[in-house]
């Protein structure tokens, strides 16, 4: 960030991104490879002047022109990263030339094998393949045609079983440069699968601490902002009862301190163990016990069967958000909560009969969001909205397998203690802001 001073102010700016950084790395310009151009060079030349010495009966003495066809055959290679279609070709061009003069044979064709490997591992076969092919049938022409109009002077045609040589030296060529080729894009695949890979755990990561804190926070608030509002009416007519509810109040948010610091804890070392097991179905008749402190009777009806450690804790937080949501958003106070297995599947079903609260319908729904996240990951399905006969209705369906541990998102709540806190049932979401639309029927399944 850049700091500027405005009238004496501190002003804090964002850098603004450069247009350029979000393009990929393959699309930015290659760096000159200066060093290793300039190093095949010096080989070549010196080389071809050896080369020349041991085939001064066989070809012709090395010129000037020789030398520039060398120079150009190698030091075109310094684009051989930039256009590598150009660089093959015109390499090709000059090694054609400098062969067809009757020049000898030598270092100048491992330019030849340079420019091919860097055009294929670089996605142009097609031009590499069509260099080779028009340098090799010149050589053709040469050695077994026009010898006899081209220097050196008597020369003679050239054995057909050199041509298996050069026919080997071409393949190996290819061979090897089609293998780095494959081992790169390999590579790159690999990368940008690991990088998406993270990318995804990343965002489930988020939504995961999202859900663990709005679990660990909500339920615990909304006990406390409504045994704040009992104080404050009973503080003056009835003490002692005012007095109970700071009691209370002063246990949830001590409690709500402590899964707060589990939470921390648990982002900071995300390798310990969990101090603490998820909750799950077992726990239920603390959760009516929280209800009931904040005003809310609940009535149970079927027993909690034996779940998956991943379905039994996505039950309890949508039982427990369910329960939240009608302490803070309805005018009931009951509420019945019936579990049932059908099939392969547990239904949830928590009922109310009270009207919306206008006032307190508010907020950001990201209860609702928490359940219908946490089902899906399962497999389930959440119905959610106003019953024909008026009150309200949240229904879950969980498969009673535990598919992925519940999930990518729900296994990991089980394996890392999900409920940072969980030593009794706080943790429950709320903003149950669909509540204020009782009139508008809202139905999920994922």
């Amino acid at each position: 960030m850049e700091e500027q001073r405005v009238r004496g102010r501190r002003r804090w700016t964002v850098p603004r991104p450069s247009p350029w950084s979000g393009r990929l790395e393959e699309e930015r310009p290659a760096r000159w490879p200066w060093r290793s151009t300039l190093a095949l060079t010096v080989f070549v030349v010196v080389g071809s002047q050896s080369a020349a010495q041991a085939q001064a009966a066989e070809r012709a003495a090395l010129d000037p022109f020789a030398r520039v066809l060398l120079l150009a055959a190698a030091g075109v290679l310094l684009w051989r990263q930039r256009c590598p279609r150009a660089v093959v070709f015109g390499n090709a061009a000059a090694v054609a030339v400098y062969l067809g003069a009757g020049y000898p044979y030598g270092p100048v064709l491992l330019t030849v094998a340079v420019a091919c490997f860097g055009a294929i591992v670089r996605g142009r076969r097609r031009a590499a393949w069509a260099a080779l092919a028009l340098l090799w049938a010149t050589h053709l022409l040469v050695a077994h045609w026009l010898y006899r109009w081209l220097p050196p002077s008597g020369d003679e045609p050239a054995a057909w079983g050199q041509e298996a040589v050069i026919a080997a030296w071409v393949a190996a060529i290819t061979a090897l440069s089609e293998l780095v080729r494959v081992r790169r894009e390999q590579r790159a695949r690999e990368r940008a699968e690991s990088a998406q890979a993270a990318r995804r755990r990343a965002d489930e990561e988020r939504l995961r601490i999202a859900r663990e804190l709005h679990d660990v926070l909500a339920h615990s608030i909304s006990v406390i902002h409504v045994q704040a509002g009992v104080g404050l009416a009973l503080l003056d007519s009835d003490p002692e009862q005012a007095r109970t509810a700071l009691t209370t109040i002063k246990a949830a948010s001590k409690e709500a301190l402590g899964e707060v610091r589990q939470v921390l804890d648990t982002l900071r070392t995300p390798g310990d163990a969990p101090r603490a097991p998820a909750p799950g179905l077992d726990r239920l008749p603390e959760l009516v016990e929280q209800a009931a402190s904040a005003g809310l009777a609940v009535e149970v009806e079927g027993e909690p069967p034996r779940l998956p450690p991943g379905t039994d804790l996505t039950a309890f937080r949508i039982l427990q958000e369910a329960l939240t949501n009608v302490v803070r958003h309805s005018g009931s106070r009951h509420a019945r909560v019936r579990l049932d297995q059908d099939g392969g599947a547990l239904r949830l079903r928590v009922d109310d009969d009270g009207p919306a609260t206008g006032a307190e319908a508010g907020g950001s729904g990201n209860g609702l969001a928490g359940m219908r996240e946490r089902a899906a990951a399962l497999g389930g399905a959440i119905e959610a909205g106003p019953r024909p006969d008026g009150g309200f209705r949240v229904l879950a369906v969980l498969p009673l397998r535990d598919g992925d541990d519940g999930g990518r998102g729900q296994g990991r709540d089980r394996d890392s203690g999900a409920g940072p806190g969980d030593r009794r049932q706080r943790e429950g979401g709320s903003d149950r802001s669909d509540r204020r639309d009782r009139d508008e029927p809202r139905t999920e399944t994922p």
